[in-house]
């Protein structure tokens, strides 16, 4: 096997003499662990390596089991496959049976050299017809892992089985484990262990446990929308948040004043880092859950959603040596993750870029990154003057929030840096106007911002059931109207396609019935140029700002999301929500 291994491997790549002897040590080290051992070793790519085991065992090879129309299969449900085969013992051998839509059922797996775990599977379900093929690892263990939550216990269910006793607090977990592997009895444990599974799997942001006199409230927030995934019995309240403060090292005991904490979980191959946040109110403590996906990679600025003339303009701005951008809108419209992506593009080797933020969300590779403390007197002002004498190219500040912090990046902008940044503000006209207020001269904004940004996040639409229609009277004077001031190419763009179709959501069990699922990002970007310049020095009202730089040729938010909507990407609905005054 090993010499038609390396037979086909060396047609594929070029290998080194040592690589070949490494390959063949391990090989005769243990035959039955080759394949693991060859990935393990980080030699070659695992794609390579499958791709050439399924040519020797005559096995198909998929690299994404959804992606090959390939589920989880109902019967595994109805034999009670769940309740009867541990999900230790899939993990063990790496495998998984899935199905087509045609019913036809397959094992995926990773290791070909076994095959008796395959026929223990197949005897269990009564297979008489059955194929095999391979899969790389972390698709098997996701799928694994949505097989058991599919089949897990619902959460009324599990507030069903609990006894009427709201005092039993858990002992805490000492390291982070798989929520999927927890097999505690306690029904605290089970509940909430189940709230973050399903909220990860639907991709929510942020989990609120809400307390009120004779009820409490869990909410999940997808998409920046809040939609009920739970309303327990009262009793349930203490034990519930006492569960999370303790998995948070929080003290359980002070329930009079506002606390912080932090944990992570595990799910599979994702690693969830969730802050936690306690107010206290009439009726019990408050508590928030904000997740945060570290195992997904971030995203590039091309991926956003962003239009191409603003790609181009970004690649611009974050391409200069020195000067400030700013990057606006409320919390949660995406600034941080659109400044991330920006710092990602222009890392490199001969670049110092360093950030201070609160808090620090991304681990980014090459980064210096500081983390705010108001406790001990680190705050974005005191960090950004240390910043500057570490002799930084480029500099990102969290947020500017007052006049010494926007003193100290205007003054960093001047002397040779590239200063990225955030304000909260509601359009880009408007971030002057507040930098102004903040105490800042005109003229230190005038020779120092090169362009400020705003943005929102719009909710896409499923592509399985969203419906198309001809709009009404009302949405297509939106879309004539789409702001009067706008450049006349647009408007004769948007013109000659406002009678075509456009789309509104339906709602489908793939998008948990809502009728969205993921979000993209509209942006407004404002350059500073000579005429705005001269505006900014004669005056600060936004509404001035804004009708000169329109006249310039700066596409609005909401001309930007209607382009959106008549791509079939959002609905009229979502703009008009995002954008409005």
């Amino acid at each position: 096997m090993i010499n038609k291994f390396l037979q086909i491997l060396s047609d594929k790549i070029d290998l080194s003499s040592d690589n070949i002897e490494k390959i063949t040590r391990q090989y005769n080290q243990d035959p039955a662990l080759f394949t693991d051992a060859l990935l393990t070793s980080a030699i070659l790519e695992e794609d390579l390596v499958l791709e050439i085991i399924g040519l020797i065992y005559c096995l198909p090879y998929i690299q994404n089991i959804s992606q090959g129309n390939l589920y989880l299969t109902e019967p595994l449900v109805e034999h009670g496959f769940t309740e009867h085969i541990s999900i230790h013992f899939l993990k063990k051998y790496c495998m998984v049976p899935v199905a087509r839509e045609d019913l036809s059922i397959f094992i995926a797996l990773n290791n070909p050299c076994d095959l008796s775990p395959v026929d223990d599977i197949a005897s269990f379900l009564n297979l008489s017809e059955y194929q095999i093929l391979l899969a790389p690892k972390s698709e098997i263990l996701s799928a694994i892992n949505n097989l058991y939550h599919q089949t897990t216990e619902s959460a009324r269910q599990l507030v069903e089985n609990m006894e009427e006793n709201g005092t039993t607090i858990i002992k805490a977990i000492e390291e982070t484990s798989d929520l999927l592997d927890d097999t505690s009895d306690a029904p605290v444990i089970r509940l909430v262990n189940h709230m973050i599974s399903q909220s990860v799997k639907a991709n929510a942001s942020d989990i609120h446990i809400e307390p009120f006199q004779d009820s409490i409230k869990i909410r999940y927030r997808i998409d920046g929308i809040l939609y009920d995934l739970l309303e327990p019995p009262k009793w349930i309240q203490s034990a519930l948040v006492s569960r999370i403060k303790v998995m948070a090292d929080m003290d359980i005991a002070e329930k009079r004043i506002p606390q912080d904490g932090r944990l992570e979980v595990r799910m599979g191959q994702q690693k969830i880092d969730i802050r936690v946040s306690t107010v206290p109110t009439s009726f019990g403590e408050r508590l928030v859950m904000r997740l945060l996906n570290k195992s997904g990679t971030l995203l590039e600025l091309s991926q956003s959603g962003i239009s191409s003339g603003h790609l181009a303009i970004f690649n611009r701005l974050i391409s200069l040596n020195n000067g400030i951008v700013l990057v606006t809108g409320p919390t949660g419209s995406g600034k941080t993750t659109t400044l991330y992506a920006a710092l990602s593009t222009i890392n490199s080797p001969d670049k110092n870029i360093i950030t201070i933020e609160d808090p620090v969300e991304y681990n980014l590779k090459g980064i210096g990154q500081i983390q705010v403390n108001r406790k001990i007197g680190m705050t974005f002002a005191k960090g950004l003057r240390s910043i500057v004498r570490q002799d930084p190219d480029v500099i990102l500040v969290g947020e500017i929030r007052d006049l010494e912090t926007a003193e100290i990046a205007i003054q960093s902008a001047l002397t040779g840096h590239l200063v990225f940044s955030t304000l909260h503000t509601n359009d880009s006209p408007g971030a002057v106007t507040r930098l102004v207020d903040l105490g800042v001269e005109p003229y230190l904004i005038t020779s120092s911002v090169k362009a400020i940004a705003a943005q929102r996040l719009v909710r896409v639409l499923c592509p399985y059931c969203k419906s198309g229609y001809i709009p009404d009277a009302a949405e297509r004077s939106l879309i004539e109207a789409g702001e009067q001031a706008l450049n006349e190419e647009y408007v004769l763009k948007t013109l000659n396609v406002a009678e075509k179709e456009i789309f509104r959501p339906a709602g489908c069990p793939r998008c948990f019935g809502t009728g969205y699922t993921g979000r993209q990002a509209i942006f407004e970007i404002m350059e500073i140029d000579d005429v705005i310049k001269n505006v900014i020095l004669t005056t600060s009202d936004a509404n001035q700002i804004k009708k000169t730089a329109l006249g310039q040729g700066m596409a609005t938010l909401r001309q930007d999301g209607i382009s959106k909507v008549l791509q079939g990407i959002t609905s009229m609905e979502e703009v008009i929500r995002v954008t409005q005054e």
